[in-house]
């Protein structure tokens, strides 16, 4: 990865629908150069895709947790079985195996503090293989890059 292209990325993660020619100018590329750079990120999968990032509102996502997971069973079979059951949610909207004192970290969104009270309780209670359930409530977020 050169310094051309890490500004490519750099440019195309804050505004990832800024037109070719917009993008070469601001690199110091010919738009037919610059598309070539930005086509070969995406073959390497240094891009892996472009998206829209949504309000939490107009999901009807106005409370966020992140929540860890400790499992009762340390086994390859106990943690897929429960990253299929996340995948399954719609509520998690991020999933991470982690290290330290609990196996897993997750974002969940719902519309409010009783629809999460239903997700702990009907979603989470029902994975057999969860032994801790930790709640951190999201009061503000003065900084999210995530796209």
């Amino acid at each position: 990865m050169d310094a051309v292209s890490a500004q490519i990325l750099h440019i195309l993660s804050r505004d990832g629908r800024i037109p070719n020619q917009q993008l070469a100018a601001r690199i110091g590329l010919s738009p037919s150069a610059c598309l070539r750079r930005v086509q070969e990120l995406e073959r390497r999968g240094a891009i892996r895709g472009y998206r829209a990032v949504i309000a939490p509102a107009a999901r009807a996502a106005g409370f966020t947790a992140y929540v860890t997971i400790g499992l009762s069973r340390h086994t390859n079979e106990a943690q897929r079985a429960f990253e299929r059951a996340c995948l399954a949610a719609p509520q998690v909207r991020e999933c991470h195996n982690i290290t330290g004192s609990v196996e897993y970290l997750l974002r969940v969104e719902v519309a409010d503090l009783d629809a999460y009270r239903r997700f702990h309780v009907e979603v989470l209670g029902a994975f057999p293989q969860i032994a801790t359930i930790t709640t951190h409530v999201v009061m503000g977020s003065p900084k999210d890059e995530r796209a």
